[in-house]
């Protein structure tokens, strides 16, 4: 019996023991990092490569594998992952993927930065030349000095870390004075990248027994079989990136103001005087992280005060149309930095310079339509109204009018209860003439 009991429990433990799925077991140990670096580069996309560089380390994780899919973005933010991949104790592989994704502009650096840099069949790299504000790219033999500074800054800062790396320098240099660009397979070939990998899996089986050079160590990579726990960007990131946004910064711009100009002009609201100063506060913080062109930003101020004084001032639009071409003057050049993702939709410009025009027009209209109107209030008002012989009047007498009695000077002898039209006032006395 004892036996039959040995027998049955081993079975049972057998069935409900976890069974692994693949050919190659996981290995034990703490999984790899994922990281995704999606859409223009800004400081939402810094602090969350930053502060997941540092969770990988506290893990003890094998390396990290940062997803790159980017149109470039902000040099300073840019400047600031390079800085956490070279300074990160583990190896980070930049990896360009899915098929049809890219790293442009900034993200070629960021891809020269990597221990190790593979692409996705269907992608590519390169157009590094840095981009000034005001969307000005640099021209051989027509730079300012200023824009040969930034230029051979560029060419110096991705040469360094193709040398750091051991990839091709001199494609590297051209990418940033001539705007180059590469597909995935010719990357390969010319060195720029160390492999194409069509997968996740693919990669994995790939990096197995390659060695890296970090920190004057070098590292032997064993991902076979190795987890990979992707991190999503956390709270304050997602807010971060959110205001960051050109448009998102421009609404909370214009919120603040606007909430300003109606708790000046009705004051004891205080919602509107609220919501404007922490809209304000907020868009003043997210163009500290922006390309912002202050000269645009003053631009929208002016236009904004020019469109609300046309609520006030007899001016017949001529304040309102001035400040609606301030207004859209300043919007188009406010992130006019020619940084990939970093400006204003032109669509949301001109909805709200449409709606703003369409006001200026109604207000004009209203005006001159109040102008042309007859008065609505004193003796002037009552020119034209009717009234009501009191008794029969041949010259003098008294009518009814509005629930009043006034003395008349008839122009046509009247008949008691028949009606008269005003055509003059003078003092308390009227002139009415017959209908």
């Amino acid at each position: 019996m004892r036996a039959w009991l040995i027998v049955l429990t081993a079975l049972l433990a057998g069935a409900l023991a976890p069974r692994a799925h693949g050919a190659a077991p996981a290995k034990s140990g703490p999984p790899a990092i994922g990281l995704e670096l999606q859409g223009a580069i800004g400081p939402a996309t810094a602090h969350y490569i930053v502060q997941g560089l540092r969770t990988a380390a506290a893990r003890d994780a094998p390396f990290v594998i940062l997803r790159i899919d980017t149109p470039g973005g902000l040099e300073t933010s840019m400047r600031e992952i390079i800085k956490a991949i070279l300074a990160a104790p583990l190896p980070v592989i930049g990896y360009v993927a899915p098929a049809g994704a890219r790293a442009a502009s900034a993200g070629t650096y960021i891809l020269y930065a990597c221990a190790i840099a593979a692409m996705a069949p269907a992608t590519h790299l390169g157009a590094a030349t840095p981009v000034s504000i005001g969307g000005a790219t640099p021209t051989p033999g027509h730079m300012s000095a200023e824009q040969r500074k930034i230029l051979n800054d560029s060419i110096a800062y991705i040469r360094s870390l193709a040398e750091l790396r051991g990839r091709n320098v001199a494609w590297a240099e051209q990418a940033v004075r001539g705007a180059a660009s590469l597909p995935a397979q010719d990357a390969l070939r010319r060195h720029v990248v160390n492999l194409i990998a069509p997968s996740l899996a693919n990669l994995l089986a790939q990096l197995d027994g390659r060695t890296v050079e970090l920190h004057g160590r070098t590292v032997h990579l064993a991902s076979a079989g190795v987890a990979v726990m992707w991190l999503a960007p956390g709270w304050r990131t997602r807010v971060l990136a959110a205001i960051t946004n050109p448009t998102i910064a421009y609404g909370l711009l214009l919120i603040g103001l606007w909430g300003l100009i109606f708790e000046g002009f009705h004051p004891g609201g205080v919602l509107p005087g609220v919501v404007g100063v922490v809209a304000l506060l907020v868009a003043l913080f997210a163009f500290q992280l922006l390309p912002t062109d202050f000269a645009g930003l003053a631009l929208i101020v002016l236009g904004s005060a020019l469109m609300a004084a046309e609520f006030f001032l007899p001016t017949y639009g001529s304040l309102g149309i001035g400040g609606l071409i301030a207004f859209v003057i300043g919007s188009l050049v406010l992130f006019d930095s020619g940084v990939p993702g970093m400006s204003i939709s032109r669509a949301v410009i001109g909805a709200l310079a449409t709606v703003g025009g369409g006001v200026i027009l109604g207000i004009v209209y209203l005006g001159t339509r109040a102008q042309l109107r007859p008065p609505a209030a004193g003796v002037q008002a009552m020119v034209g109204a009717i009234v009501e012989a009191q008794e029969d009047i041949e010259a003098h007498g008294r009518v009814r009018y509005g629930g009043e009695i006034w003395n008349a000077v008839a122009l046509s002898p009247l008949k008691r209860g028949e009606r008269a039209r005003i055509v003059k006032v003078e003092g308390l006395q009227v002139w009415v003439e017959p209908l």
